[in-house]
């Protein structure tokens, strides 16, 4: 047992300062939401044309109310970025985007969308869904600042509609499953600049637009069918595997492509945040400091590149797409065939 005199610790003042260090990590967490979503948009307008059938208008604007955070959230929410119970309170604004260019800023109150009450629960996703059905038609939209109501006019642009979330968790990694997009925050504190950040963002959307996670799946059931024959052989034989072929031709099949799908995916989301209008100058270095918080990836490359693979990639089509365009050439990336590092399975084609 502790043997020192430790000083005691009021109920009061612990509270005090949990308090203190809750209000600061809601500040921090919704600033850095708002360098997400700042990125985001310009992502998701520069390339709407290739997210095909998913695609929505929207404002660049994120709204919220105490309601509809964690009930954790709730009791500081005021404090720390001046929430009302009674009206959604804007809490980012992406630069350039339709909100902002209406005049927009963050701690405006939105009352209503031509004539249509905001929902106070749920409030983002309520408001997704509404100018989704809206389309790019202009808004009369109702503000309140500093107690005075104003009408603006607002003019939804379209965009990819995949849903793009920040959640705070100390590893560096954002992922998809095709539905949505997860950046994490230590991804967020790793990237630099905005640049890197969007290329992350940009790699994310690739896999989304080009299929990878329909394919990765379909790999991983082409690797269990073929595992399934050969325990069945066996078995007829009259030896049990035990499903040992089975289990580990579906781990080879969703791993089948994985190093290229990356790539693949490293290599499209350059050119998307190029179209964005992102200086690639330097976005490359984010795999250096990728190698540092993770330096297995260095030389390990089981289901993605390695980091001097996916330094080297990008330092090579930054300069392509700069070619491209002293050449007056659309940014449009090559996607004729993709270079592939593993060989298929034995148990069947598996998808590329």
């Amino acid at each position: 047992m502790p043997i020192s005199r430790l000083p005691q610790l009021p109920e009061n003042e612990i509270d005090a300062e949990r308090r203190i260090q809750q209000v600061a990590q809601m500040r921090e967490y919704y600033g850095q939401l708002h360098r997400v979503d700042n990125v985001a948009f310009r992502i998701r307008t520069a390339n709407v044309a290739d997210c095909g059938e998913h695609v929505a208008a929207q404002i660049g604007l994120y709204a919220t109310t105490p309601q509809s955070l964690p009930r954790r959230y709730r009791s500081y929410a005021r404090e720390a970025l001046g929430m009302t119970w009674s009206r959604p309170t804007v809490i980012s604004v992406a630069d350039g985007s339709p909100a902002a260019q209406a005049g927009i800023v963050k701690g405006d109150e939105i009352i209503s969308l031509n004539g249509e009450l905001i929902a106070v629960t749920g409030t983002a996703r309520w408001l997704r869904k509404w100018f989704a059905r809206n389309g790019t038609k202009p808004v009369e939209a109702v503000i309140r600042r500093a107690d005075d109501d104003q009408t603006i006019t607002i003019t939804p642009v379209m965009g990819c509609s995949i849903p793009i979330n920040y959640v705070t968790a100390e590893e560096a990694n954002a992922a998809t499953d095709g539905e949505q997009i997860i950046i994490q925050s230590g991804m967020v504190e790793l990237a630099k600049t905005d640049a890197q950040l969007a290329s992350i963002i940009g790699h994310e959307l690739a896999h989304a637009n080009l299929g990878h996670i329909e394919k990765q799946q379909i790999n991983t059931l082409i690797g269990f069918a073929g595992g399934v024959a050969i325990d069945g052989g066996f078995a007829l034989g009259g030896i049990s595997t035990g499903g040992a072929f089975r289990r580990e031709l579906t781990k080879a099949g969703g791993r089948a492509y994985s190093v290229a799908f990356e790539r693949e995916a490293d290599y499209v989301g350059a050119y998307y945040i190029a179209r964005a209008g992102y200086d690639l100058t330097g976005v490359e270095d984010l795999w250096r400091l990728m190698a540092m918080k993770n330096p297995s990836g260095i030389q390990l490359a089981r289901t993605h590149p390695t980091s001097p693979v996916r330094f080297l990639q990008m330092r090579k089509v930054a300069a392509e797409i700069a070619d491209k365009k002293a050449r007056g050439e659309p940014l449009t990336p090559d996607l004729r065939f993709v270079q592939t590092e593993q060989p298929p399975s034995p148990s069947g084609e598996l998808m590329r």
